[in-house]
């Protein structure tokens, strides 16, 4: 039975320019990683190295004590470097000039994970809980094919795909949704299954939930929002969407909260992910024309980005920047006061979710001219600001009973770097 599309590209499947790999935030100011700084570690040694050899005779001493005062000067030189390198990054960031986000690399996730308590059995137990659920799934795919009843019973594989994924925690749900987008990787069927993965995935309790958001508000719920849904309104990988009225203003909002714990989970599945990618490479090559450590290499860079709900709050402070004088779409404003790494508040969208495109035409809404709008967003967003939402699928995306285009859900932004 084939799950895989025959017709793959040779192309990796997670290539996407990152938010870190951006050269300019704003237009006019240089970049802290653009800048040629030597380091104080080498001003030093050039300083020590430029007075010479000791001299034998009796200038030794004079000599010597010139050595030493000259190295205190270079010493002296290098901290005052550091300081005005740590005031320019600052000076950069106030500005809106990207610091570069580096949340992960194979030796940081090697790192987090193997210096915890109990690490090796905790690594052990999930790779065999990862390798039975998967090869048991594999198993019954390769039944179905030969026993030859694999065409009829795709829709129930679909979906018992998904629940497995589900069943399996954030990184595999994340990993479903990355694929559901893939059509030149994934087959049609089993790609419509996943696409529920983006916003209708199992929640956790409330209680876990609103205790979250008291942590990172500092403050009861009944203090900042006079209302607060009793359901989730959207469950995705990493966390889940209220929709609530603050008690200041009146304004309504969502509250977006992550699940809890999900720090380690991810890491210690990351790390797993690249051990086996590193016996994959010769097949990665072969089927997809890449390194498949590249592969979970960018996949956990984006993941991790993704965790940091106040890189998120930075993402959405861009948009509304660039789009501030375009009509035709709307950006969410984010309640920075009340957003912390863990919780994010921002304007609720009061639209219809693309994935329903009848109740698009429904409402009224020249579908044609929708997409137009859609097309005009995405062009700006690539030819003119450089900075672009990397995760455009149609639960990120509604239409606005008054035509224009929304989005929502900034964690994965791609840039397209101006050197």
């Amino acid at each position: 039975m084939e799950l895989i599309n025959p017709n793959l590209i040779n192309a990796c499947p997670f290539r996407t320019s990152r938010r870190s790999d951006v050269q300019l935030r704003t237009p006019g100011f240089p970049s802290a990683v653009s800048r040629n700084r030597l380091s104080p570690a080498f001003r030093v040694s050039a300083a020590v190295t430029t007075t010479g050899p000791t001299s034998r005779n009796g200038n030794g001493a004079s000599t010597s004590r010139r050595s030493v005062a000259v190295a205190k000067e270079a010493n002296g030189a290098a901290a005052a470097a550091v300081q005005l390198s740590k005031a320019m990054e600052q000076l950069d960031f106030e500005r809106g000039v990207c610091v570069p986000f580096r949340k992960y690399s194979p030796e940081t996730v090697r790192n987090k994970v193997l210096e915890t308590r109990g690490s090796t059995l905790s690594l052990l137990l999930r790779g065999v809980e990862i390798v039975w659920s998967l090869g048991f799934y594999w198993s019954t795919l390769m039944y179905d094919y030969f026993v030859g009843r694999d065409e009829e019973v795709v829709p129930f594989r679909a979906r018992q795909l998904r629940n497995l994924l589900c069943d399996l925690g954030p990184s595999f749900i994340k990993a479903g949704q990355v694929l559901a987008n893939r059509p030149d990787i994934i087959r049609e069927d089993y790609m419509n299954e996943l696409c529920i993965l983006q916003d209708d995935v199992p929640s956790f309790p409330n209680q876990i939930a609103f205790k979250i958001i008291e942590e990172d508000l500092g403050q009861p719920l009944e203090a900042v929002f006079s209302q607060i849904s009793s359901e989730t309104i959207a469950a995705a990988s990493l966390g889940q969407v209220y929709r609530a009225t603050l008690r200041e203003t009146g304004a309504e909002v969502a509250i977006k909260v992550q699940r809890p714990n999900i720090e380690p989970i991810i890491y210690r599945d990351l790390f797993l992910f690249r051990t086996l990618a590193s016996f994959l490479n010769g097949i990665s090559l072969q089927k997809l024309g890449c390194n498949a450590e590249l592969i979970v290499d960018e996949f956990g860079e984006k993941l991790l980005e993704e965790l940091d709900y106040t890189l998120e709050a930075r993402n959405i402070e861009d948009f509304l920047e660039n789009f501030k004088d375009d009509p035709t779409v709307k950006i969410p404003k984010v309640y920075r006061k009340l957003s912390g790494s863990r919780v994010i508040v921002m304007e609720w969208i009061d639209g219809i979710r693309c994935t329903d495109p009848q109740a698009i035409k429904d409402a009224g809404i020249d579908v044609n001219g929708f997409l137009t709008l859609g097309v005009s967003a995405a062009l700006r967003q690539l030819l003119e600001f450089g900075l672009f939402h990397g995760d455009p699928h149609p639960g990120n995306i509604f239409a606005m009973r008054d035509g224009r285009i929304a989005y929502v859900d900034f964690g994965n932004v791609a840039v397209l770097s101006q050197v």
